[in-house]
């Protein structure tokens, strides 16, 4: 393959457009992660002619390989502050990637579409709570321990390895449904982060090896090129994101982002039936 081609000149502008755009759009609405890249990635790859049949694993994988460094750089500075619940975080070293390796199984064999579909259903659950705003209800005054909390573990692992994502609002949303403080959950969920996205991204390495027509520099569904890419473009504008949603009211930032999520289910929906 040729390094200088149209098709890889093609690939690097759309991903600068990519890392540009989900650096500004996490910023802005405080969310990192593959609720904002995921969708990015598949608008930009897919303008640049990525096969549409590997369009969603291509973006769902590279997005957890983009999460690997930031997950990891976030959990260490979380943790210099003692901000972490190291104590949940030991229960989930097993069930986590106990689920991120049965979405590795589960995406080796299904469809674009059916992963599509996967990330419409928790994306548009996510996207109404952000825009009716969060319950001040708990469902006890600690999180439960031994097969209940380790189920949950397995779930986040799960369905965060097939939307790309590092778990956060999964977590935030079972933390503070428990009567923990958001700043510990969000910190937590750093810890999350990384043991969904080292597993999920060698799982998703795993899933796409061998298959054809991938786009270049492409280990299994995990695009180096596209990691490599994107992590500085994002970090270069996320405080632009952020500086911007300063001066914007919070409440008014959780509808915004609650109304793009709905905006990304509407546009996959009518993808799929297209």
């Amino acid at each position: 393959m040729d390094i200088f081609s149209i098709e890889v000149a093609s690939l690097v502008l759309a991903l600068l457009v990519a890392g540009a755009l989900a650096g500004f759009l996490a910023g802005l609405f405080g969310i990192g992660g593959g609720a904002v890249l995921v969708p990015v990635l598949i608008g930009v790859l897919g303008f640049a002619g990525v096969a549409p049949e590997h369009l969603m694993h291509v973006s769902v994988a590279t997005s957890l390989g983009v999460i690997v460094p930031t997950s990891l750089r976030s959990f260490s500075a979380h943790k210099a502050k003692g901000a972490v619940d190291l104590a949940l975080l030991k229960s989930w070293i097993l069930p986590i990637p106990a689920g991120v390796l049965l979405a590795s199984l589960v995406a080796a064999q299904i469809s674009g579409d059916g992963l599509k579909g996967i990330f419409i259903a928790i994306a548009f659950c996510v996207a109404l709570r952000m825009i009716l705003g969060k319950s001040t209800r708990t469902l006890g005054a600690d999180i439960p321990a031994g097969p209940l909390r380790a189920g949950i573990g397995v779930l986040i692992g799960f369905f965060s390895t097939l939307m790309g994502i590092g778990g956060g609002v999964m977590n935030n949303t079972f933390m503070t449904l428990y009567a923990r403080p958001i700043h510990q959950a969000v910190a937590t969920s750093s810890g999350v982060g990384v043991l969904i996205s080292i597993p999920g991204a060698l799982g998703m390495v795993w899933a796409g090896w061998g298959t054809p027509d991938l786009p270049p520099f492409s280990l299994g569904y995990v695009n180096l090129l596209a990691v490599a890419i994107i992590i500085p473009m994002s970090l270069w504008l996320a405080p632009i994101g952020a500086r911007l949603a300063h001066a914007l009211p919070k409440r008014k930032m959780e509808i915004g982002f609650g109304v793009f999520l709905l905006l990304v289910c509407l546009r996959f929906a009518f993808s799929l039936l297209g």
